[in-house]
């Protein structure tokens, strides 16, 4: 039998995604499943945006220029003076969603072997686009007691090498909520110009800020332009995940030229999706004041209930949708199945994704599980219930 290859065997699993079969397996046992475990919003997708794909008349549904649609590319850079960045329709490309986006910048900027910082816990699918790109991911533990703040310099600097060669942070943060200030973006920019590294900030959560802060963008940073790099998406903002648009944005000339490269070898971005986010661009800011208060009611709900359970805990977070809390559980690997394959109450169950899949430190995240607080409140609200009482039962309980 032919051998798989070395990286296929090294790709790692989705912890997002990988209960799914568990899931549905539940269902046909006639439970009901809250899903807390995947970053898909149930907000409506603007009306002005779907409108764009129902009236699409064009005869042909041709190829795009490889950055995106020129009309596209334009109407982000209004979309970016409403958020005070000024960037041009050539300073972005567009890829299948932030994804591809990302992982050109990865190919763009790193060689195999080369290295990428992260504070962990962060977004899983960043280790897949390092394997994809034979790179390697160095963690930075943030912790939890303080609502996993950026880590001290010094952590950083411990973890430079000659290898290094970029550092990532996501801004809110996929999956803790956390909202780097902008002292914790300077920061950065010290260590980035020190050590002339690029600064790839995922800011793709960036409208989603609460008890009144406000988002700090890499773009603002003075002196290092040449060494950020933006990532962005339409896929929460507008919820519209499915569209699978997203872009990378730098004003360093070279970034561009070589992620044009990688751009034009898969051709160009989706059509139906580069039509829809051109029109998302116009959707009205009552739309976002809407969300916005929903999300807040759903955060509330979310992190009052799991502080009201005897011997978890769950910081309050500041951004995104979601909350990273520790519960007391031996493996959370093991309770996220034993949820689905063996626990009910009442007829329900949740399905949460278990953080250790969000970290890349051995070890870390075993106590600790990660919720998307994208359903109605009520259905949070039930949720935290359900999973009150499984820890009242669960075999491997700690406390």
């Amino acid at each position: 039998m032919p051998k798989i290859s070395f990286k296929g065997q090294q790709m790692p699993e989705s912890p997002i995604r990988k209960l799914v079969p568990f899931a549905d397996e539940a269902k046909k046992r006639g439970r009901k499943v809250y899903h807390l475990n995947i970053g898909q919003p149930d907000i409506e997708t603007p009306e002005v945006a779907l409108n764009a794909i129902r009236n699409y008349n064009h005869k042909v549904v041709e190829y795009s220029h490889s950055a995106g649609m020129l009309s596209l590319r334009e109407r982000l850079t209004d979309y970016y003076k409403t958020v005070n960045i000024d960037v041009t329709s050539d300073q972005i490309i567009v890829g299948t969603g932030a994804s591809e986006a990302l992982l050109f910048a990865f190919q763009s900027i790193m060689d195999p072997e080369d290295e990428v910082i992260i504070p962990e816990p962060f977004y899983a699918n960043y280790n897949g686009f390092a394997t994809n790109a034979g790179i390697n991911v160095t963690p930075i533990v943030s912790d939890i007691e303080t609502g996993f703040a950026l880590p001290p310099m010094e952590a950083f600097e411990k973890a430079i090498t000659d290898k290094t060669k970029a550092i990532l942070i996501c801004n809110p943060n996929n999956p803790t909520g956390y909202l780097y200030s902008k002292e914790e973006m300077e920061t950065l920019r010290d260590l980035v110009k020190k050590y002339d590294l690029y600064l790839i900030a995922d800011e793709v959560y960036r409208e989603f800020t609460y008890d009144g802060k406000t988002h700090y963008s890499a773009m603002y940073l003075d002196g290092i332009d040449d060494n950020v790099i933006l990532i962005d998406s339409i896929s929460k903002r507008y919820s519209a995940c499915g569209a699978r648009i997203g872009w990378l944005i730098s004003r360093n000339k070279t970034v561009i030229s070589t992620a044009l490269k990688f751009a034009q070898a898969r051709l160009s971005p989706p059509t139906f999706g580069q039509v829809l986010a051109e029109a998302a661009v116009d959707t009205p800011d009552e739309y976002f004041v809407a969300v916005i208060k929903e999300y807040i009611a759903r955060r509330n709900a979310v992190v009052e209930g799991i502080n009201n359970i005897e011997g978890a805990f769950c910081p309050n977070p500041s951004g995104a949708f979601y909350v990273v809390a520790r519960l007391p559980i031996d493996d959370s690997d093991k309770f996220c199945r034993w949820l689905l394959e063996d626990f009910e109450f009442e007829y329900q169950t949740v399905m949460l994704a278990p953080a250790s899949g969000f970290y890349s430190t051995p070890g870390k995240g075993k106590d600790e599980i990660r919720i998307s607080y994208v359903l109605k409140v009520e259905d949070l609200k039930s949720s935290v219930k359900v999973l009150a009482e499984a820890l009242k039962v669960y075999p491997g309980r700690t406390n």
